[in-house]
């Protein structure tokens, strides 16, 4: 049997309504009957707390040495092995990449994707309705360059054209 919520509270030297937040937050945990075995407690006051003393790049370095770079990080409470303070440090990354990704589209940095498809789809229609209006344009003066009949050389360049813009047709970007 363990000590009660308010004879741990006066152990630590903390106020009973500390204890109660560290037992909501997970810090430290209770034993079946509610009473706080005060040797465990300590060790997971002291593993999953904030220490007032150490700064935040101090604790970083701690948490990067002990999770591997190559496997994602799930912030788990007590389960896995992950800390506390391992899970708020990655909250406080993913808080920083948002805001890093914020900050870029509200400099301009980043395209809606949506709206870059849509430009690029329109500026290909643009640039294959002035190929096709092409030979009407020039076959004309081409005719009368070259001495041959305008309405020959009309359908000739149409069809080279076409088939021209045919192959181009068929190329598909990626856009991923």
């Amino acid at each position: 049997m363990g000590l009660s919520i308010r004879a741990y509270a006066r152990h630590r030297g903390v106020s009973d309504t500390a204890v109660h937040k560290a037992i909501r937050a997970g810090r430290i945990t209770p034993e079946a009957d509610g009473t706080i075995d005060p040797e465990r407690a300590d060790r997971d006051w002291a593993k999953n707390s904030d220490s007032p003393r150490e700064g935040t790049a101090r604790r970083a370095e701690t948490v990067a040495v002990k999770e591997p770079a190559s496997e994602p990080v799930t912030p788990a409470f007590h389960t896995g092995g992950t800390s506390l303070l391992q899970a708020r440090t990655v909250n406080e990354v993913v808080k920083a990449q948002t805001n890093k990704v914020r900050l870029a589209q509200l400099k301009g940095d980043l395209v809606d994707r949506a709206q870059a498809i849509a430009q690029v789809f329109k500026l290909a229609r643009a640039e294959r309705d002035a190929w096709l209006n092409w030979p009407a344009r020039v076959s004309a003066q081409m005719a009368s360059q070259l001495g041959v009949d305008a309405h020959t050389l009309h359908v000739a360049l149409e069809a080279a054209v076409r088939e021209h813009l045919q192959e181009l047709g068929e190329i598909r970007p990626r856009v991923d």
